[in-house]
């Protein structure tokens, strides 16, 4: 019995990914507490894809038969920039794994994309936030070489 990781492979998502990706972007957003809402996904994704305002990547996993693949993971990045360094960073938004694939290395994969995608556009680097009690994710992220911020607060101002 082989206990090898499962192929994954790790694509920039085009128009063509988004029927994969709405329901792990909705998957994603429930997680942090969102009513389930697939057409707002399609429209939010759909949105982002037209106007080239992200950079998504979607994870997919062999089948065990290694017939086939499945979506089972996405990262969202969107453009920023750094005035003090006078260079681009990418906010790395969103980044979700499907239940059923944690713990088989996709957080990880999509890490390294990122990374790598950051590294070719000649970005500073990238920046990320996540909830103070996701533990799991705080741990992934650290493991893979993020650094928590402990020389600046966040603040933000919402509009109802």
């Amino acid at each position: 019995m082989s206990t090898s990781q499962p192929a994954i492979q790790i694509t920039q998502a085009t128009i063509e990914d988004l029927e994969e990706l709405i329901p792990l972007f909705d998957g994603y957003r429930q997680f942090y507490r969102q009513v389930s809402d697939i057409e707002g996904a399609r429209a939010f994704l759909t949105q982002h894809f037209q106007n080239k305002s992200s950079v998504i990547f979607v994870a997919r996993l062999q089948e065990s038969d290694g017939s086939d693949t499945r979506a089972c993971g996405f990262t969202q990045l969107y453009p920023s920039f750094s005035s003090v360094s006078m260079k681009r960073l990418w906010i790395l938004n969103d980044l979700f794994v499907a239940p059923g694939a944690r713990k088989k290395g996709v957080g990880p994969a999509l890490l390294d994309r990122a990374r790598d995608f950051a590294a070719q556009t000649g970005a500073r680097g990238l920046t990320l936030t996540t909830a103070r009690d996701n533990y799991t994710a705080q741990s992934t992220y650290e493991a893979n070489g993020w650094l928590r911020d402990e020389e600046f607060y966040s603040y933000h101002f919402y509009f109802a």
